[in-house]
């Protein structure tokens, strides 16, 4: 994963034990309060709630735990398309253009232009230099593009 990516999590992490984690335990303590839990939907709701932060702290911890955490900016900059790397590509077909950032998948956020290594348009795009035409095999057909600038950012 990236080193943004790394601090996302551990942000999130961050937030999950000590703003999430007592305020659900507090959720269920006034629940409690209320009688009989057999019929209480806010104790129910706050455990699901807790149920969730918790196997959530987990999977972060566990994802933290086994990352390699890639600083591109360490990277020497050749040009080529390599995982952390951004790329502006010109969609051959129409003359539009989109930008793109390879990260890890737990990063991936297509609303934010932020692919996965993983997806198809980054297999085709890693090892590729400015200048070159790639095909990406779409679900919906293939896309050709040209790699009109790769940065290191």
């Amino acid at each position: 994963m990236t080193a943004e990516g790394e601090r996302a999590l551990r942000e999130e992490l961050e937030r999950l034990k000590k703003v999430d984690r007592p305020r659900i335990t507090q959720a269920i303590a006034e629940a409690r309060e209320h009688g009989d839990l057999k019929e209480n939907a806010e104790y129910h709701a706050a455990r699901e709630q807790q149920s969730f932060a918790e196997g959530r702290i987990k999977d972060i911890e566990h994802k933290l735990s086994h990352a390699q955490v890639i600083d591109v900016s360490a990277i020497a900059h050749t040009g080529k398309v390599i995982f952390g790397t951004t790329v502006d590509l010109i969609n051959l077909d129409d003359d539009s253009t989109v930008t793109y950032r390879i990260v890890g998948e737990d990063e991936a956020d297509v609303r934010n232009n932020m692919i996965s290594v993983g997806s198809p348009i980054a297999r085709a795009l890693v090892g590729k230099s400015e200048g070159d035409e790639v095909v990406v095999r779409a679900p919906g057909g293939d896309i050709c593009y040209e790699i009109d600038q790769v940065r290191h950012v």
